[in-house]
């Protein structure tokens, strides 16, 4: 069982306005000459470049590590090496 009244709401009087609800602008207010850039595209930017040094490093590891392993050899296409081999004997046959 209910226990005392029932709490039943009241009326204001008509002589009192009710308040307008004015809304709130935008928190970040966008100029038309200087628009604010997405940040999706900046960490593009920057993912971009990321690779681009990678793949840098990377292949300047690559050219180290190969010239390292043929160091004391050269490997040169049969068209090289006839020409290596007609430079030495025509060094050789001048003196």
């Amino acid at each position: 069982m209910a226990q005392g009244k029932l709490k039943i709401k009241s009326k204001l009087p008509p002589n009192v306005k009710n308040k307008k609800h004015v809304q709130k602008g935008k928190a970040v207010t966008q100029r038309a000459n200087c628009p604010i850039k997405p940040k999706k595209q900046k960490q593009q930017e920057t993912h971009k470049l990321k690779q681009i040094v990678t793949k840098s490093v990377n292949k300047s590891v690559e050219e180290e590590m190969r010239s390292r392993a043929y160091e004391g050899q050269r490997q040169l296409s049969k068209a090289q090496e006839a020409v290596a081999t007609y430079h030495k004997e025509m060094s050789s046959s001048k003196t």
